[in-house]
């Protein structure tokens, strides 16, 4: 068979694998509606602009893993979120970068953008379809990184994401991540939990201004806040090991409730004592009948809110 009948018939099996892949795509798509699972690929300028996203660092050519690929430039439309073509006018490109993969020349590295761990396709969506359709684990890429303390996963839901850019812009606002690098990742389980704490570190900047007698910024008060009043906090919790029986919350769920309701307790009692972390954990345990420690009862050097 001479190279030019070859590619024909490469061509022309790229097409029925086409027709498989486009009959295959809508019971995919329905599995994974019903199963919860994210059907469409995410707009990479979305991303970047919920996330705040700024520099760029080359990262060269990797070899890429094709799960970790959620998202294009341009083309989020075109293809699911496995890489299932959309519409029938894709088969004539689709099959000519079938019949390529299978040729002596092979096809370029593609183009990808990289965002914590997940990826998003700058050039070669056909491609990544193709190499995935041939069962293939990863694809050679030119990367381009785009660094975020954020952490992102492949399957993450709506939710998730809102929490995701509400934790971006947090970040933004307090520099938390660039005065304090080593710090714990603030987890929410809500979105609008995040401009509470901003509203927190907005209040200890006022303090700071009126005890100080200068102007004093979001940063500078983001890492006194850090320093006095979450992590001590995030030390109490650690160290009743308190979601270990309260799994539905995170650490920063908890430290949440725990500085709301001192308020509470403030407003009931007023100045005629104070009103400790270790107070308001008692209560938080009562609330969700969790057994309460012994010694946390008595405890009395955790910090004052």
């Amino acid at each position: 068979m001479s190279q030019s009948q070859e590619d024909v018939s490469l061509y022309v099996e790229g097409q029925n694998r086409f027709s498989a892949l486009r009959t295959r795509s809508f019971f995919t798509q329905m599995l994974d509606i019903l199963s919860s699972k994210p059907v469409e690929l995410l707009s990479f300028d979305d991303v970047r602009a919920r996330l705040a996203l700024q520099c760029q660092v080359e990262r060269g050519l990797q070899d890429v893993p094709l799960d970790r690929i959620v998202g294009s430039v341009g083309r989020s439309k075109d293809f699911t979120r496995r890489f299932l073509p959309r519409n029938n006018s894709m088969s004539d490109r689709w099959s000519r970068v079938y019949a390529l993969f299978h040729s002596l020349e092979g096809l370029p590295p593609i183009e990808l953008y990289k965002i914590d761990d997940v990826y998003f396709v700058r050039d070669g969506n056909h491609r990544v379809s193709v190499a995935r359709e041939l069962g293939h684990n990863t694809i050679q890429a030119y990367v381009t990184e785009l660094p975020t303390p954020i952490d992102i996963e492949p399957n993450m839901s709506p939710r998730q994401w809102d929490a995701a850019s509400a934790y971006a812009h947090f970040l933004e606002d307090t520099q938390l991540n660039i005065s304090r690098p080593h710090q714990q990742k603030i987890t929410m389980t809500e979105p609008g939990s995040y401009q509470v704490l901003r509203e927190h570190v907005e209040l200890v900047r006022q303090v700071m201004e009126y005890r100080e007698g200068r102007a004093v910024t979001m940063k500078e008060a983001a890492a006194r806040w850090y320093d006095t009043v979450y992590e001590p906090a995030i030390r109490l919790i650690r160290k009743y090991g308190v979601l270990e029986q309260s799994s539905a919350h995170t650490e920063a769920d908890l430290y949440l409730w725990l500085v709301e309701h001192l308020r509470h307790l403030k407003a009931i009692y007023g100045e005629q004592r104070e009103a400790r972390l270790s107070e308001a954990l008692v209560d938080f345990l009562a609330a969700h009948k969790i057994p309460v420690p012994k010694p946390l009862i008595l405890e009395n050097d955790d910090p004052v809110v």
